[in-house]
């Protein structure tokens, strides 16, 4: 006769030890870090549906709005719910760090007591010290203080508003070459940001396809949250890259300014001149001895053309000239971007006279002592829309937000 197999209840009801004598403990009540915690996530929520923060266009975003701003301005919370801040809403948080005496106490599943076995101390998968390149810092976001942020915000509202009007839109962002630019705004992790400079040099990597040049340095990056960083240009770029789009020029701007090496020209657009950038080679001391001297100028017809009896002219220094950089325009005039350029660096234009063959006293005004770098990123700012928000520094030689 076959043994009766026991049913589950012949088991539960063998409990000998009373193991399954227990209840599981459960409470309704939420404590203070779990309301923390639920108020963060809803404002989380906002911004994983509306790629933003919340403003004050309505009740429910202003109600919202004044959480987020709760949360930043109290240290207690945001260490409770910075492990939450998917957004970093919060910028950088210092946590409490634990002592190794803490995590070696901590240990209630016994995972260290290695009796028999001491070799935790033997890494046998991990690559050596030495054969680790020094690892580059983390660049943190950090706030910035209130009268630091005031111009930034009146420029990413600026954005805000163009985005609702339709002048600019919002696009992927496929390509950190083509597409990350000084001067630009992006979004990341559903924040907008200004990639206000980088400090770019080239260099050459070494790939299995061959060696390749690219450029990379730190960036100080602006965020609409109150915060900047520093993170290297492409590592920037991977992020957006990752979970992020671009933001387009406005279309008031691509419709009423140049295109200069812009990268929107087509087929059907008319090139209208070339701005360019010039060198003297005179060997006048007065001259060749000052540094970051350059021509800014414009011409309708072919530079090399314009400039091959620049000897002769006093407009050139009456010296032969080197091309530094030219810029095709396309569908405006472009002595309207030579102009701009003159105003903006008003300040450093050279001031000098010449006596040409008829006794003529001549004073040219379109050559400024200014770095070439500072001269580019000039051009860059003015074809992004954001030339009205900057001034040229005199002092620092350097451009600067007003």
């Amino acid at each position: 006769m076959s043994k009766k197999k026991p049913t589950l209840d012949d088991i539960f009801n063998d409990d000998e030890f009373g193991l399954l004598d227990s209840k599981a403990k459960t409470s309704t009540v939420k404590t203070e870090e779990d309301r923390l915690i639920d108020s963060f996530e809803e404002i989380n929520i906002f911004i994983d549906k509306n790629d933003r923060e919340p403003s004050t266009s309505s009740m429910s975003e202003y109600s919202l709005l004044a959480k987020l701003k709760n949360f930043r301005q109290d240290d207690a919370k945001k260490k409770i719910v910075k492990p939450f801040d998917r957004h970093n809403l919060l910028g950088y948080v210092e946590m409490e760090k634990q002592s190794l005496d803490d995590i070696l106490n901590d240990d209630d599943l016994g995972l260290l007591d290695t009796d028999n076995d001491l070799s935790i101390f033997t890494f046998k998968h991990t690559p050596k010290q030495e054969d680790r390149k020094d690892a580059d810092f983390v660049a943190q976001r950090t706030p910035l203080k209130e009268r630091d942020f005031k111009p930034y915000e009146g420029m990413f509202q600026k954005v805000h508003k163009e985005i609702k009007e339709g002048k600019r839109e919002i696009k992927p962002f496929k390509n950190i070459e083509k597409n990350l630019h000084i001067g630009n705004y992006y979004i990341m992790d559903g924040i907008l940001l200004y990639l206000e400079s980088a400090n770019l040099e080239e260099s050459e990597i070494e790939l299995k396809s061959g060696n390749r040049i690219r450029l990379e340095g730190r960036t100080r990056t602006i965020f609409e949250n109150g915060t900047y960083s520093n993170m290297l240009f492409r590592s920037l770029g991977k992020q957006i890259q990752k979970n992020g789009k671009l933001i387009t020029n406005s279309n008031e701007y691509a419709e009423n300014e140049l295109f200069v090496n812009s990268g929107l020209v087509k087929e059907e657009d008319v090139q209208t001149g070339w701005i360019y950038v010039l060198k003297s080679k005179s060997k006048d001391p007065k001259i060749s001895e000052i540094k970051d001297l350059y021509k800014i100028g414009f011409s309708s017809i072919s530079v090399d053309d314009r400039i091959k009896n620049a000897s002769k002219e006093a407009t050139y220094l009456f010296s032969d000239v080197k091309k530094v950089a030219t810029y095709s325009c396309y569908n405006r005039n472009a002595d309207k971007l030579e102009g701009l350029l003159h105003r903006f660096f008003g300040s450093v234009c050279l001031d000098v006279e010449f006596t040409n063959s008829k006794g003529q006293r001549l004073n040219p005004r379109e050559w400024f002592i200014v770095p070439f770098e500072v001269i580019e990123e000039a051009i860059r700012l003015i074809l992004n829309g954001n030339i009205v928000n900057y001034t040229f520094d005199i002092e620092s030689m350097s451009i600067k937000l007003k």
